[in-house]
C-alpha cells in the first residue's frame, strides 16, 4: 500500500535578496500558496528587506552580474546601462502578463492572509526602524521567533 504525501499547511519563505527576479519568485509563491488555501508567511532578511523598504520597493533591480539565468558574460553585465535596460525589459514584461507592481503586490498579499515579517537581526544591522518599512508588515522577528512559526506538520521551508 502506497502512503499518502502529507499535505502542504502551510509555506515558510525566506526572502534574502531584493532584485526583481527573486522578490517576484517569491511574491508568486506566496501568492500561489494562498489561492491554494495554504498559509504563507515571507520572512525578509538581509537584502530582502529591500522590498519592503518604502523608499526602495519600487527601484528594485534585476542583477546582471553573476547571474547564469542572464546569459551574458558578467564583464558585459557591468557595463553602465546594462542592468538598467534588463530591469526596464523585465518590468515591461511583467506588466504585459498583468502581474502587479511590487507595492501592489504586497497589499494583495497582506489582503490575501500572507503574513510579512521583517528579520531583527537584518534591521539591527542595517540601522533600520519600523517606520522604514511598509505599514503592512506583521513585525519584527528573530530567527527564532520564525522558526517557531514554522512548527507543525506540513510546513515547509523555503529560502529564496
Amino acid at each position: 500500500m502506497v502512503k499518502k504525501a502529507n499535505k502542504v499547511k502551510k509555506m515558510m519563505l525566506i526572502l534574502s535578496k531584493a532584485t526583481l527576479d527573486n522578490v517576484y519568485a517569491c511574491f508568486i509563491l506566496a501568492n500561489g500558496a494562498r489561492m491554494e488555501g495554504i498559509e504563507s508567511e515571507i520572512f525578509f532578511t538581509f537584502f530582502g528587506l529591500e522590498a519592503i523598504q518604502k523608499e526602495k520597493l519600487d527601484h528594485l533591480h534585476i542583477a546582471t552580474v553573476g547571474n547564469p539565468a542572464m546569459h551574458i558574460p558578467s564583464i558585459v553585465g557591468g557595463l553602465p546601462g546594462v542592468e538598467a535596460m534588463a530591469t526596464k525589459m523585465m518590468k515591461s514584461k511583467i506588466e504585459e502578463l498583468d502581474i502587479p507592481p511590487i507595492g501592489e503586490f504586497l497589499e494583495i498579499l497582506t489582503a490575501s492572509g500572507t503574513k510579512l515579517w521583517a528579520c531583527k537581526l537584518a534591521m539591527d544591522m542595517f540601522d533600520l526602524e519600523d517606520n522604514d518599512l511598509i505599514e503592512d508588515i506583521d513585525g519584527v522577528l528573530t530567527v527564532g521567533d520564525f522558526y517557531e512559526r514554522a512548527e507543525g506538520e506540513g510546513t515547509h521551508v523555503v529560502f529564496i
